[in-house]
């Protein structure tokens, strides 16, 4: 067994010499051997708007560029998974950085409601009145908490200005100018949902 794990460290000792010397043979084996480990990281830490295989690719990429940078103190796998995993949390660290909602990530209900909004220009139905709350809660998902905290109180609690102002203790002009602002911020991202599926 221990002669067994040697001769696959010596394999992949040659392999990444060979890929060192830019032989695309040596390049795709090791392609094929990482592959299982790669996807397992990724699917593990996926951003919610990534395809895992872009993102494998991401890693690969990294990998090949960073070659020289692996000094062989650890084993090759643990220096891949770490370069995997760093890769996935950038992703999710940008996806956070810049939340957005598309028509996808949305359930049929959902999107069915937000068609009807846009389409008649006034509120759901009673039937639809659960999906149009979810819709509400993943749009304001994608606004920074304090606007997200605003909008909640004004507009889903029915809250006065002045109640929000007790409760938060920020004068009743910032309450006001960050809804507007909040408001102004989910109508830009429920056009761009819009536009995104035409």
């Amino acid at each position: 067994m221990e002669s067994s794990k040697a001769e696959a460290s010596l394999d992949m000792a040659a392999c990444l010499e060979r890929v060192r010397q830019r032989d695309e043979d040596a390049a795709r084996a090791l392609v094929r051997e990482l592959y299982p480990l790669i996807m397992k990281i990724v699917r593990s830490h996926l951003p919610r708007r990534t395809d895992e295989e872009d993102l494998a690719q991401m890693v690969f990429g990294k990998v090949f560029v960073h070659l020289e940078q692996y000094s062989g103190t650890v084993p090759f796998e643990h220096w891949v998974s770490r370069v995997a995993v760093n890769t996935c949390l950038n992703a999710l660290r940008a996806e956070r950085c810049r939340p957005e909602l598309r028509l996808a990530d949305l359930t049929e209900d959902e999107a069915e409601v937000m068609e009807k909004v846009v389409a008649i220009a006034k509120e759901p139905d009673p039937s639809q009145q659960v999906a149009a709350r979810e819709l509400a809660h993943k749009m304001l998902e994608t606004l920074s908490p304090k606007d997200r905290l605003i909008l909640t109180l004004l507009d889903l609690e029915e809250r006065s200005v002045e109640e929000v102002r007790q409760q938060t203790g920020w004068n009743a002009s910032l309450i006001k100018v960050r809804a507007f602002r909040a408001r102004m911020k989910l109508r830009k991202q429920f056009a761009k949902v819009l536009e995104l599926e035409r």
